[in-house]
């Protein structure tokens, strides 16, 4: 006979979603931060685009999982 589906549970606890969205929001500001500081003190000539990619890239996940953890622990699931 078929065996009862188990339901889908989360990989991260419940409990643990203020933390997390207050962690990565924070880090992914923290980057955010240091892009907007690093374009506005180099010069054209001296900027990097990889650079500029790279922290614009890992600021937007950060920021990213950040506000999908703020939504789930308000109870707004996605």
């Amino acid at each position: 006979m078929a065996q009862a589906p188990k339901p889908i549970t989360s990989p991260v606890s419940q409990s643990l979603y203020p933390t997390l969205a207050f962690f990565l929001l924070a880090f992914g500001l923290l980057l955010t931060a240091s892009f907007f500081i690093y374009e506005a003190t180099s010069s054209r000539k001296n900027r990097s685009l990889k650079r500029e990619l790279v922290t614009g890239a890992v600021a937007s996940v950060f920021m990213g999982f950040g506000s999908l953890f703020l939504l789930l622990s308000t109870g707004v699931y996605v």
